[in-house]
């Protein structure tokens, strides 16, 4: 029996009340324990974080248990692969070595026994979104991000998080309209050749066939934490209780 491929995104951390955190933290920690450390792949797609600012000698606390029960997955022998997303890009390398954790900041194509996958976060395909496509391109401009990174930590980390939750609070409030632009470049990744497209970033769980493939999107742990198994030729959306 081949080993499961598993998929979890849009998890938010930081963004609810420490109450809520509390509940969604051990949650994660549960399904890291129990299902993360048996599989062969984890594929994490985005915003496991509702903001990350890494400082180069300074990591922001209150995710310790996340980042130590991400560490016994790795050294349980499962290859954790992690697609950067909106909320969570400021990265440097402390999950590469410190965690040991493969860090992507663009979609990236595997070979899962057999089939081609395109996986990402998704952000920037929402249609009507001219806005954030502009700010994207700012908020991943390096130098300022150095600039930013000579900001004191206490004040830094305080900035992003405020930041993010008013993000946050603009994206639920946007009336995007009927075009799905992620279904769309989903259709387009199909018709190259792909066989499963996954994204997140929308929290709009979604499974729809296109032609000979599928495209899934994974939804959002503030609603309903679950996550996406693929194991002997059959993908499935499981709710984590």
């Amino acid at each position: 029996m081949a080993g499961s491929i598993l998929f979890i995104s849009d998890l938010h951390l930081g963004l609810e009340s420490p109450e809520r955190e509390k509940i969604k933290e051990n949650q994660l920690i549960e399904f890291l324990k129990t299902k993360g450390k048996s599989a062969e792949k984890l594929y994490i797609l985005g915003d496991l974080f509702d903001y990350w600012f890494e400082y180069r000698r300074v990591v922001q606390k209150g995710f310790y248990k996340t980042i130590a029960a991400l560490k016994e997955v790795v050294e349980s022998g499962v290859d954790v692969n992690y697609i950067i997303g909106n909320h969570d890009f400021l990265h440097r390398d402390f999950f590469q070595k410190e965690i040991g954790i493969k860090m992507y900041s663009d979609p990236i194509s595997a070979e899962l026994y057999g089939k081609k996958f395109y996986l990402g976060h998704g952000d920037g395909l929402v249609k009507n979104d001219t806005g954030y496509k502009i700010l994207k391109k700012i908020l991943r401009n390096k130098v300022l991000q150095w600039l930013y990174s000579l900001l004191h930590p206490d004040f830094g980390i305080w900035l992003a998080s405020a930041t993010s939750k008013k993000s946050r609070d603009y994206t639920n409030k946007k009336n995007y309209g009927d075009c799905d632009g992620l279904f769309e470049t989903a259709q387009q990744k199909i018709d190259e050749g792909f066989d499963y497209v996954l994204f997140g970033h929308s929290h709009l769980r979604a499974e729809k066939t296109y032609k000979n493939g599928y495209y899934i999107n994974l939804g959002s742990w503030l609603t309903q934490p679950c996550y996406g198994k693929y194991q002997d030729g059959k993908f499935e959306i499981i709710d984590w209780q």
